[in-house]
């Protein structure tokens, strides 16, 4: 079963156990990731620019080193409400986040004062894993939608335009 089987990702001094979301759950954040993917497009465009020239050109194959400054961005674009209640979403409420420290004999279920205890001043790492947790439920999404658009960076300058169009005052 796909939904049982767990992505292995390192961060820090952590090791977290990620399984993909429900599909009917997958769906339904769609919605609250929509607002970061326009400001994400945007932000990205230049620093994926490398992989896209390649012959796979997979948006989502991207170092997440290299593009933690901008996710964090594109997050910043959010109320601090709304992007907590995001990253509740993403990290904590589905249950399909273990994780284990150097000490620790088996990993245990992500929980919210768990979360709150290993990203305490170190919110970027937080970040980092809630994009791995995009790019595991996520990455067929961008590769089609890239792959009926164009890619990533005619895709943010198609956006990039669409904005603008629709934020021009007619006379």
């Amino acid at each position: 079963m796909k939904q049982q089987e767990a992505v292995r990702e390192s961060i820090g001094d952590y090791n977290f156990y990620i399984r993909p979301f429900p599909a009917l759950t997958a769906a339904n954040m769609t919605g609250d990731l929509a607002g970061l993917v326009t400001p994400m497009l945007g932000a990205l465009a230049p620093l994926v620019g490398k992989q896209l020239s390649k012959e796979d050109g997979k948006v989502m194959d991207t170092e997440v080193e290299d593009v933690a400054p901008a996710i964090a961005g594109a997050f910043s674009s959010l109320t601090g409400d709304k992007l907590e209640n995001l990253m509740k979403k993403l990290l904590v409420n589905s249950k399909n986040i273990s994780y284990e420290g150097i000490d620790d004999e088996k990993p245990q279920l992500l929980t919210y004062d768990a979360l709150n205890e290993i990203f305490c001043g170190n919110v970027q790492d937080m970040f980092v894993l809630a994009f791995k947790v995009i790019k595991l439920n996520y990455s067929g999404f961008f590769g089609k939608l890239t792959s009926r658009f164009g890619s990533l960076a005619g895709l943010a300058k198609k956006l990039e335009k669409m904005e603008s169009e629709g934020t021009e005052t007619s006379t």
